[in-house]
């Protein structure tokens, strides 16, 4: 690569070349094996990168762009020029480690860096971790890359030296090497890692992205300045979690998910940059915790899963095979929990669920098949009063009777403390699935109902007094009719619970962000 590009140092205005390695020591399999050699259009171009998934590796935007020395902006999809990396071996001349072509780029919008996904995942390798923290000024970093060296024009070997932090912007570190007699940022270097070592392990902080290349070979023999640019990545740790599941999310069963809970239940709260998670128990048992995602991005709004119940086959004592109904609400205590209603009527608080299970579990009505529980229809937990807590359960019964039991944490079920919002009638029974929500932006939450002829209705503002009015969404006969599984929460903005996640007769998922009074909008196929 021959393109120069211009980034801002604290010494003025820094041009350079995107590199191809850094001159220093070798280094060896065991430190680095996570470290990548990037071969671009069959040798026309070369880059170095760090394996942050087992399937995809992270280097520099600039590696696939047409014109460099114009701009690393590049296009999300299959790269232009064929591209093969090699990871697990310092020494490329041995046969061990993986070689996998590049299928896929992902770039992150405004920085020379992207995620380049594998044709197949690297196995014996650990990938190197995202630090979270911002580098500092003086701060000594260990830079590493495939590029050239003061000596030799193709090295064989990954190099890497010691370097400095001299200046830190939003988007861009300047460095600079601690030695100059030995460290530079060179051609091939590009997308290199820049790590932090300390005693708990090695972190990412950074990809080279320019350099004056100073020492390097076949650089201007008068040009004696080392230092270089490169784009920070310590805080995209979620980002390229995100773009690592993505796959991983696309093969869950969704068709087998008989149940799903929204709440913030691996952190976050509204209004924060975690956005809530998602529970569901699927067909044969198993139970899943899908962890939220910190951006906007409706498409993808997951970044891992944790398995909180095994399969009925790999745990025959589970319960988890006699849920009937579940919701998630918050208890003021941490994370936010789960209430469950059982195949024997049994009524159950879980006060905590966190990605490690579930924790402080309540009884809050006993087992009783013919009992008064037993004729629960449906039931949904939301913020209905004036505490701010979602631990309001509001139920609609057999006989058509909607129900609100307010601050369950701390009430229970007690029958004292139970309002009536409906009495008994001939239209609620036929309620085939509610969820709390928040589309209106009332003092209290909504109620949303799917019906069985598949209309479907927002109850705006509910509260002890009862419901008031109703809105229409969905007509009869819409296509809510073959909506198996209905949730809502606050997938993608994070500022209420106005998403809609849908499961469907035919098995795919979609969700409705940003649903209110005026119906469902934007629909985004998740699933299928």
């Amino acid at each position: 690569m021959t393109a120069i590009l211009t980034a801002a140092v604290a010494a003025g205005a820094l041009t350079a070349a995107p590199a191809h390695a850094v001159v220093g020591k070798p280094a060896t399999d065991e430190a680095y094996a996570f470290a990548a050699k990037l071969d671009i259009g069959n040798g026309m171009r070369s880059c170095s990168g760090a394996l942050v998934h087992k399937q995809w590796v992270l280097t520099a935007a600039s590696c696939f762009a047409a014109k460099p020395e114009k701009s690393f902006e590049i296009a999300e999809g299959a790269p232009k020029w064929k591209t093969t990396a090699t990871i697990g071996r310092t020494d490329v001349t041995k046969a061990t480690g993986t070689v996998a072509d590049v299928v896929e780029l992902v770039p992150y919008e405004g920085r020379d860096v992207v995620m380049a996904k594998l044709a197949k995942p690297v196995t014996g390798v650990t990938p190197v971790a995202i630090g979270d923290t911002a580098p500092a000024a003086g701060e000594e970093l260990k830079v590493a890359g495939f590029g050239r060296t003061k000596t030799a024009w193709v090295p064989d070997l990954l190099n890497s030296a010691a370097f400095t932090v001299d200046s830190v912007q939003d988007g861009s570190i300047g460095i600079s090497p601690k030695s100059p007699a030995d460290g530079a940022v060179c051609k091939g270097d590009t997308g290199g890692p820049a790590l932090r070592e300390t005693a708990g392990g090695v972190e990412l902080v950074g990809v080279n992205s320019t350099s004056w290349q100073g020492g390097c070979l076949g650089a201007d023999a008068s040009e004696t300045r080392r230092s270089a640019v490169d784009t920070r990545v310590d805080g995209l740790g979620t980002w390229v979690q995100k773009i690592g599941y993505r796959d991983v999310f696309a093969k869950s069963p969704w068709d087998k998910a008989t149940h799903i809970a929204s709440g913030y239940f691996t952190g976050g709260s509204a209004g924060g940059t975690r956005h809530m998670d998602l529970i569901v128990r699927w067909i044969d048992s198993e139970v899943t915790l899908y962890q939220g995602a910190d951006d906007k991005d409706a498409r993808h709004p997951f970044v891992a899963e944790h398995q909180l119940g095994k399969p009925l086959k790999q745990d025959p004592k589970t319960n988890w095979q006699y849920v009937q109904q579940m919701t998630g609400a918050s208890f003021g205590n941490g994370s936010d929990g789960l209430v469950v209603r059982w195949v024997d009527s049994e009524m159950t608080q879980y006060t905590q669920v966190d990605k490690k299970g579930f924790h402080g579990e309540k009884r809050l009505a006993a087992a009783d098949r013919k009992g008064t529980w037993s004729h629960l229809k449906n039931m949904t937990a939301g913020r209905y009063t004036g505490n701010a807590q979602r631990d309001d359960l509001l139920v609609t019964w057999d006989d058509g009777r909607v129900t609100l039991h307010p601050d369950l944490n701390t009430n229970g079920l007690a029958e004292k403390s139970r309002k009536t919002l409906a009495q008994k009638n001939t239209t609620w029974p036929y309620a085939t699935q509610i969820a709390a929500g928040e589309f209106t932006g009332k003092k209290t939450a909504d109620l949303l109902v799917r019906w069985v002829d598949g209309e479907t209705t927002i109850y705006p503002g509910v509260d002890a007094a009862g419901l008031h009015g109703e809105i229409k969404i969905q007509p009869r006969k819409s296509r809510m009719t073959d909506a198996n599984v209905v949730g809502v929460g606050a997938f993608v903005a994070n500022e209420a619970p106005n998403d809609v996640l849908v499961r469907w007769a035919n098995g795919k998922l979609t969700l409705f962000p940003a649903v209110d009074a005026a119906g469902l909008h934007d629909e985004i196929k998740l699933w299928g």
